[in-house]
């Protein structure tokens, strides 16, 4: 009973996203089923993956986050529209400049929090401040509407649009092929990973677990692509978050610096003391914020076709938000990529539904605000009740 009581907690969020899926689907009259919300669901809510996984990193290394990523998406954007747009420079030009600003932006953020030893919420409310009101400005000096656009087609084309696109009323082969090969890979990673644990004596799911888990997985992600195939093909952005995803999967799990993040954030002193050099860890993290918050801004921009001041706002808070949610401790040392990914998806689940319900945007941050505080006070309860064993 008690290895199903454990299976059930690792799994709760999991099964709270199903839940609230189906919720919206009834909701919503089952629009929330069909293949452009399917869709939609990435495209509108790319950010939230992007973020929330270098959110996941700062937040590894003791609770701490970066309030300043929204606003520094405003920020970037703006800069990327006047160059592109106003200046006319190539878009090869423009990716790599606003990517450079990020890495100089990351670089001093993260020497302010590494070596000056600022609280990062302090160093990074600075540029929640700081960078949208930049944004804002340069925005304002360079378009009477605040917005700057059109966005060329070659920039676009790498963020935006579909691979293998077709019309939505033919169903795309590639695409579904795409899916039965990644739930195959799937499936027999499944398998390797319990053989090889296994092998080396230790401790491995049953193989009626890993056949009901790769059997899960493999139709979800079956259904996902074949209500993929009906909308028009795959996503641009979703390569983009899934290579961003299993990049940092393995870092976090396969690597000796993910191990590091994973010690800091639960004994900091005892990590400098085994001879781990922690400020670096903690500049590494600002500055991968950084790098990530670029890429965001690329994929905002193409989403939008356009830079605008608007651009950012509150996706900070759905980064954390789908950390948090996902089972990344608030104090640090604990979460994993798969579960952020769980959490930013059912950040994006809410979005999405509230939306199509016509829900008002306050009641929308009152309910992301609500979830928020549920899975904060699950994990302190979770927190307790291990310490208590």
């Amino acid at each position: 009973m008690s290895k199903y009581n454990d299976l059930l907690k690792k799994n709760a969020m999991l099964i709270i996203l199903v839940l609230v899926y189906i919720f919206f689907i009834v909701m919503t009259g089952g629009s929330m089923f069909s293949p452009m919300n399917f869709s939609a669901l990435i495209t509108q809510n790319a950010y939230v993956f992007v973020l929330a996984t270098g959110m996941l990193m700062c937040m590894l290394t003791g609770g701490n986050i970066d309030l300043s990523c929204g606003s520094f998406v405003c920020f970037l954007g703006s800069i990327g529209g006047v160059m592109m747009v106003v200046k006319g420079w190539g878009t090869g030009v423009s990716i790599f400049l606003m990517l450079l600003v990020g890495i100089i932006y990351g670089a001093i953020l993260g020497f302010l929090v590494a070596y000056v030893n600022i609280p990062p919420w302090i160093a990074t409310l600075a540029g929640f401040l700081a960078f949208r009101g930049l944004g804002t400005a340069i925005l304002s000096s360079n378009s009477s509407t605040g917005s700057i656009s059109p966005i060329p087609e070659s920039f676009l084309r790498l963020f935006a649009g579909k691979l293998f696109e077709t019309s939505i009323v033919e169903f795309n082969v590639i695409c579904f092929v795409v899916g039965v090969i990644a739930a195959a890979i799937v499936v027999f990673l499944n398998f390797r990973n319990r053989a090889n644990k296994l092998k080396k004596g230790y401790e491995a799911d049953s193989q009626t677990a890993v056949i009901v888990k790769s059997a899960l997985s493999a139709a979800a992600i079956l259904l996902f692509t074949y209500k993929l195939a009906w909308s028009g093909g795959i996503p641009v952005v979703l390569v983009w978050v899934v290579v961003i995803v299993l990049i940092y999967n393995f870092i976090t799990s396969k690597t000796a610096l993910g191990r590091y993040f994973y010690t800091i954030g639960g004994n900091k002193e005892a990590t400098r003391l085994s001879g781990v050099d922690t400020r670096k860890i903690m500049f590494f993290a600002y500055l991968n914020m950084a790098i990530l918050t670029a890429v965001t801004s690329y994929i905002v921009v193409s989403r939008f076709q356009a830079a605008n001041s608007t651009a950012g706002t509150n996706y900070e808070m759905d980064a954390i938000a789908g950390c948090v949610v996902g089972g990344v401790s608030a104090y640090g040392g604990s979460g994993t990529v798969f579960g952020m990914v769980v959490g930013a998806t059912l950040i994006g689940v809410i979005n999405l539904g509230m939306s199509l319900m016509g829900v008002n945007e306050d009641w929308q941050k009152i309910v992301k605000g609500l979830v928020l505080l549920g899975a904060v006070v699950f994990d302190i309860i979770a927190n307790k009740k291990n310490a208590v064993k």
